[in-house]
């Protein structure tokens, strides 16, 4: 989990929704962008697994943002935004597992089939016979 919190760039904005005459006129909304090609803690294939994977947060200039409004003041904000933009790269260099192709075993094969001989045998004696 590297920290470029240095390399963010912070914009503030009237909240919307309710909240009374507070949110009329001050600027707590605070939306955090990211430079990802510009970052100095991240080398060019993690620059580009996070571009990759978080493509539809970045925009054509290239910055990833962010928009916090959750809390009343700006500084709660500012920090709320820090660790989500954190945490969505940090989900962004992990790379999944492959998976690896497996068959079931003869056992797990032969036990399912025995299952279903069992249970065709109960439906065919509910049959009426003459």
């Amino acid at each position: 989990m590297k920290d470029f919190s240095k390399e963010l760039n912070f914009k503030t904005s009237r909240s919307s929704g309710a909240g009374g005459q507070n949110v009329n006129k001050v600027e707590t909304s605070v939306t955090v962008l990211w430079k990802v090609r510009e970052s100095e803690f991240f080398n060019d294939d993690e620059k580009a697994l996070i571009q990759n994977k978080l493509k539809n947060r970045i925009n054509a200039e290239g910055f990833l943002f962010l928009t916090v409004s959750e809390s009343r003041t700006q500084l709660m904000n500012k920090n709320k935004a820090i660790e989500k933009i954190i945490e969505l790269v940090d989900k962004a260099l992990i790379i999944p597992k492959k998976r690896r192709a497996t068959k079931p075993s003869k056992g797990q094969m032969q036990k399912r089939l025995d299952t279903k001989k069992k249970l065709s045998e109960k439906k065919e004696n509910r049959k009426f016979k003459y």
